[in-house]
């Protein structure tokens, strides 16, 4: 996708259409959507600086029932992903970096990063539920 906040939405809700039918993260679309949209947001504004030329590539995969594994790349410098996700309860929460890590975090099983912080992966693992 291009580089721009504009693009974000539309990309989001139809990734997401496809998320909810292939049924791989059931109840969890709300969370997996959110830090989507984080994933993104901070690939666009941080990451390539919404350059007119710049990419945002963005994978998934799922596994039906089980899984949904989630890859945003972009095409900037990077960042220090351990001095900027902190540790949560030392954060400021008013500060302006950070918090999109936090949701990430928050909403998915694993996030960790990659390409020196250009890179973010998401997994998000569905609760098994025992049968009574």
């Amino acid at each position: 996708m291009p580089s721009e906040v504009q693009a974000i939405s539309p990309l989001v809700e139809r990734l997401m259409l496809l998320i909810e039918g292939s049924q791989c993260a059931p109840g969890e679309e709300f969370g997996v959507e959110l830090a989507l949209r984080e994933a993104l947001g901070n690939a666009v504004v941080h990451g390539s600086h919404q350059h007119p030329h710049a990419k945002v590539h963005v994978r998934c995969r799922c596994w039906p029932g089980r899984e949904i594994s989630i890859v945003v790349t972009d095409e900037g410098n990077g960042f220090d992903f351990e001095k900027t996700a902190g540790d949560s309860a030392l954060s400021d929460p008013l500060s302006a970096h950070g918090r999109g890590i936090q949701l990430m975090k928050a909403n998915m099983d694993i996030v960790h990063f990659e390409r020196g912080g250009s890179e973010v992966h998401l997994r998000k693992r569905l609760r098994m539920m025992s049968r009574s």
